[in-house]
Formats: C-alpha cells, sequence, structure tokens
C-alpha cells in the first residue's frame, strides 16, 4: 500500500484509535498478529498478518466496517474508485519455519 507523502503521524494516529468494531470484525475473521510496516524513504506500507483461513478475507471488502474504514483512509493513502487501498500482493521469496 501506498501512504500519501507527510501522512505517516496521521496515519498511526487512526490505527491507534482503531475503531472497536474494526477490531471485532478482523478478530472475527480469525485475524491475529497484525502489523504494518512504513518504508519511510517510499511511504510504501507492509503488512504482516495471520490468520486461521486465508479465504476468509475475501469477506471483509464487502462489511460495511471495513468500507466505512476504507472510506475513512482514503485522502491520506492511495485508494481504489471503492475506497479500498491500493494494494499490491508480494511473492514469497523466503520463510523460516
Amino acid at each position: 500500500m501506498h501512504l500519501h507523502p507527510g501522512q505517516a503521524e496521521e496515519y498511526k494516529k487512526r490505527h491507534d484509535e482503531i475503531w472497536p468494531e474494526l477490531a471485532a470484525l478482523l478478530k472475527a475473521t480469525g485475524v491475529a498478529d497484525y502489523s504494518i510496516f512504513l518504508d519511510e524513504e517510499t511511504n510504501m506500507l507492509f503488512g504482516v498478518l495471520t490468520i486461521e483461513n486465508p479465504e476468509s478475507l475475501g469477506d471483509l471488502p464487502k462489511h460495511p466496517v471495513m468500507q466505512r474504514w476504507w472510506a475513512y483512509m482514503s485522502d491520506i493513502m492511495a485508494s481504489n474508485s471503492d475506497h479500498s487501498p491500493v494494494s499490491t500482493i508480494l511473492k514469497e521469496v523466503f520463510y523460516l519455519k
């Protein structure tokens, strides 16, 4: 994902104040250990999460809370027309068990 320049503090603030209903939705979907990292040189965001059933992520975009969160965040990051964040799926090149 890509954060607009100068929005790092606001992005962190909004996530520090994550809506309880969004946190509950993510947990109910099976999301755990969710972290987002920022490359300050490029403003690129990289999310890492653990989930019991990855297919369950497919239902999140339809949920009204998720749609409201995306709209809320769309002014500080690159977003698609539906307000979802512009994102790129990365290819895993290494994993240590």
